[in-house]
């Protein structure tokens, strides 16, 4: 058994593991607050975007009467056979099962696409990690895809073609990581990424376009969920292909934590900015368009698909805040049920020195 002088040292140590586990509470409270505000911010944005695409759709024909084509190459549905999948983890640990969580949910979906589809064909798959931890998922288990770098000379060489050729050597591959996306969660970065995957898309490199991500809507509603994103059928809508829900243990553990650092459990209510929003292009009235309208679909439609990679980096910042919150609330309340153990050992080993020392004496005295 311990003495007691290792038994202090031992809780004067788990007291400092509290202390730090306990600031690291309230500072990831903060965090999701402002990732909390930041995600409603976002929302009007979106919503308008939505409505006034949903307000085009229905005043105009989706088919060029001229051409024959679909206004925007993203509403054309292709066969599956190259699949895009868009990984949005965490940057940083000691967050429970944030990160396996998508991580889990990621790799079944690319079991089930490599498996085929209700006996389809096996599917071929990219992969796109966002954050420091996607990317530590996937790196050592996929290859990296292998680009060659082609430049051709035209008109004399007064001119230069740049093409970068895809060389696929495996069935699921790396196309691209993002290790600070998340952390800085800039629209323009952002803008960036969703333009690389519509143009991949409108050339029909990939068929279609997955994410996976943890939604957010409170601490207590939340889930993993896989969301096709191209094409896009139904403007405004999310069309959730699988999905995860907390289970009543972790519901129960993400209240208290929450309830303790001052977090409301209610979702919060749309604004006022967002409910206006909604009700843009609902009249029924004839809308005088400046632009035609393969103009504001070649624009709008793009920018649709960027505000909704934004949103789900915003909801999973949130909910990797809040799960850092839950780990570190049990760590801390873990660390004070070490401490009365350990305080209660040292007490039972102090006492039983105490008697020993005692009973010495008394013998001692009885012999005399």
């Amino acid at each position: 058994m311990a003495n007691v002088l290792d038994l202090r040292r031992r809780i004067r140590s788990v007291k400092n593991t509290r202390q730090i586990t306990k600031a690291m509470k309230m500072v990831s409270a903060a965090k999701l607050r402002r990732a909390q505000e930041r995600a409603m911010q976002a929302r009007p944005y979106a919503q308008m975007i939505a409505s006034v695409l949903e307000s085009l759709v229905r005043r105009t024909d989706l088919i060029d009467e001229n051409t024959g084509e679909v206004m925007s190459p993203l509403l054309v549905e292709r066969e599956e056979k190259n699949v895009l999948v868009v990984v949005i983890a965490g940057d940083k640990g000691f967050a429970g099962g944030f990160n396996s969580n998508i991580g889990k949910a990621a790799q079944k979906f690319i079991d089930e696409r490599r498996g085929g589809i209700n006996g389809g064909q096996p599917q071929n798959i990219d992969l796109e990690n966002v954050g420091k931890k996607a990317i530590g998922l996937f790196k050592r288990k996929y290859p990296a895809a292998d680009y060659e770098h082609k430049e051709e000379l035209y008109d004399n060489d007064l001119a230069k073609h740049i093409e970068d050729i895809r060389h696929r050597h495996a069935p699921v591959e790396v196309v691209a990581e993002h290790p600070t996306m998340l952390v800085k969660a800039g629209f323009e970065d952002v803008t960036a990424m969703a333009h690389s995957i519509v143009e991949r898309y409108t050339r029909a490199e990939i068929d279609s376009v997955y994410i996976v991500f943890n939604e957010f809507k409170s601490v207590i509603s939340q889930r993993v969920v896989v969301e096709k994103l191209l094409p896009i059928r139904k403007l405004g809508a999310h069309e959730v292909t699988a999905a995860e829900e907390m289970t009543a243990e972790q519901k129960e553990a993400a209240g208290k934590a929450a309830q303790s650092a001052g977090i409301s459990l209610v979702e919060p209510e749309e604004s006022a900015a967002e409910r206006e929003a909604k009700k843009f292009g609902t009249a029924e009235v004839d809308y005088i368009f400046d632009q035609e309208p393969d103009r504001l679909f070649r624009h709008l439609m793009p920018r649709y698909v960027t505000t909704q990679i934004f949103h789900a980096l915003l909801e999973s910042a949130a909910a990797e805040h809040a799960a850092r919150m839950t780990a570190t609330d049990a760590a801390t309340k873990n660390a004070g049920e070490l401490i009365d153990k350990l305080s209660l050992t040292m007490n039972r080993v102090r006492q039983a020195a105490i008697t020993k020392e005692i009973i010495e004496i008394v013998s001692g005295a009885a012999a005399l």
